[in-house]
């Protein structure tokens, strides 16, 4: 492996991990540039007063891609990880006070159904065959496949077309199902992914099918203990992780033909043959590669791309554990579509909001010292480009209201919360250098989806790649964790590693 061609990853995110994993696996001399003073990236660990909070990603689908990784550095995921099974996926629960559990079991998500609207579970089961029709067509055959040609996705245009994926998540669940509550939890998984399930192709209907298949999990100890699993295989591997390093800019040389890229970092001056960025992609275009004539363009396209919202993340610890929570619980507010309308194009903060309640305590106590518990809840808000919010002074009282509505679900809060900390769009802004504030990266609408999103490799920049939530197959966990998959299998073309008898990847 030391003699091979030199990789540079640009961030420590499940994608930059995962894409480091494979191209060490490939030979390459890989390593990963992270700014930050922890791995992680969105999977950032904040600790506070024995409470241990995981900053991002919560929802652990889809354990075959991590499995993947772990085979490579010569491990096995069940010895690193324990992955812990959620049940209920999700709890639901609306202002009218009506609730659903959200499962992976067909006869107990059937019973609710017949409950509430039993003309409506017909419809739900042809529903699950549309997802699983999507699942095989969208995530398993496509999911890590690099679109780098436009005849590529002409290819795949006619299937994607009988499965209706012009639609939107919502208009298809729509097709199937009349009770609109139920609309609603069967479409708003595409909030997990940054997108608006009435803008959103419908394509992302295969998340009901791929949590159906195959769970959803918690790792004991945290999402962070899966990051730390994974920076210790890419060090098994002979691979370098650089903390506190960032990279300030890349200069692109061509010598004899081939492209050498000069890596400007906090510890100095490094070479590569081939850069991986896990950055967001407008900082990878209008700052990292700003010096390259090539970048101009792409970056100027990229501000006229739709982009995800954005988020306000508000984390809590409380001086008793309230275990009577599901590990996520979904609060719809009073509207649904106009809200989010109103988070995804409005210019203003709205006045009522949806949250998302993470409570990893339910599942693994050790997250918050004995008898306290440790939270995290948030609210999708508009991102900076629509809305250029002074964060700073709103997010104090933001926080106060978010913790009264919680009090419907976790009696008295606002008195035993001991801890508390925020990340705003600001935060996604200035900490981790996301465009506008975005949490999710470019909007997963079809017009930005697989040939039309961000390629996996540069098309005009030799030697550049990209993974994470920006290029295909797009955000959430799966998704990353699939870039890498699909950009290293370009990567292995050009290089001639690529082909039979070589190394699965």
């Amino acid at each position: 492996m030391s003699s091979g061609p030199r990789a540079a990853v640009i961030g420590s995110g499940f994608g930059g991990l995962a894409a480091a994993i494979r191209l060490q696996a490939l030979g390459f001399r890989t390593t990963v540039f992270e700014a930050r003073d922890k791995p992680g990236g969105r999977a950032y660990v904040y600790e506070e007063e024995g409470h241990v909070f995981d900053a991002g990603p919560t929802v652990i689908t889809a354990p075959g891609c991590l499995e993947e990784l772990f085979v490579l550095a010569g491990r096995e995921l069940a010895r690193e990880v324990e992955l812990l099974p959620v049940s209920p996926f999700y709890r639901l629960r609306w202002a009218d006070g009506d609730a659903f559990d959200y499962t992976g079991d067909s006869q107990a998500m059937e019973q609710q159904i017949h409950r509430r609207s039993p003309a409506d579970v017909a419809g739900y089961r042809a529903f699950v065959d549309y997802s699983r029709r999507v699942f095989e067509k969208g995530y398993q055959e496509l999911a890590g496949v690099p679109f780098l040609r436009f005849a590529e996705m002409v290819r795949v245009a006619p299937q994607l077309m009988r499965l209706r994926a012009d639609r939107s998540v919502y208009a298809a669940v729509a097709r199937f199902v009349k009770d609109e509550h139920l609309r609603q939890a069967l479409s708003f998984h595409s909030l997990l992914v940054g997108g608006n399930p009435f803008d959103t192709s419908a394509i992302y209907s295969l998340i009901h099918f791929l949590e159906r298949k195959w769970g959803v999990f918690f790792p004991r100890g945290g999402t962070g203990a899966l990051v730390r699993s994974l920076v210790a295989a890419l060090a098994s591997m002979g691979g370098e992780l650089r903390l506190a390093d960032p990279v300030s800019r890349v200069a692109l040389e061509v010598v004899r033909g081939k492209p050498l890229h000069r890596v400007q970092a906090r510890s100095g001056e490094h070479t590569f043959d081939l850069v991986v960025s896990n950055a967001d992609l407008h900082h990878t275009y209008g700052t990292l590669y700003r010096d390259v004539p090539a970048a101009v363009p792409v970056r100027r396209r990229l501000e006229r791309m739709a982009w995800s919202m954005s988020l306000f993340v508000l984390y809590f610890g409380t001086d008793l554990p309230y275990p009577d929570l599901a590990h996520h619980t979904v609060l719809f507010g009073p509207r649904y579509r106009a809200l989010l309308e109103e988070i995804f194009h409005g210019d203003s903060l709205p006045e009522d909001f949806s949250l998302y309640l993470h409570a990893p305590t339910v599942t693994d106590p050790s997250l918050a010292p004995p008898g306290r518990g440790t939270y995290y809840v948030l609210a999708p808000v508009p991102h900076l480009g629509n809305a250029p919010l002074d964060w700073p002074a709103i997010a104090p009282g933001y926080a106060d209201r978010i913790l009264g509505a919680l009090e419907c679900l976790m009696p008295g809060l606002r008195q035993h919360v001991t801890v508390r900390r925020w990340f705003t769009p600001r935060d996604f802004q200035g900490e981790l250098g996301a465009y506008h504030g975005s949490a999710f990266s470019v909007a997963p609408t079809l017009t930005q989806s697989a040939w039309f999103r961000p390629h996996n490799r540069d098309p005009r920049i030799p030697g550049l790649y990209l993974v994470g939530a920006g290029t295909h197959p797009g955000a959430g966990l799966p998704g990353v964790i699939n870039s890498a998959k699909a950009t290293v299998s370009a990567v292995a073309a050009d290089f001639g590693l690529a082909g039979p008898g070589r190394l699965a990847l």
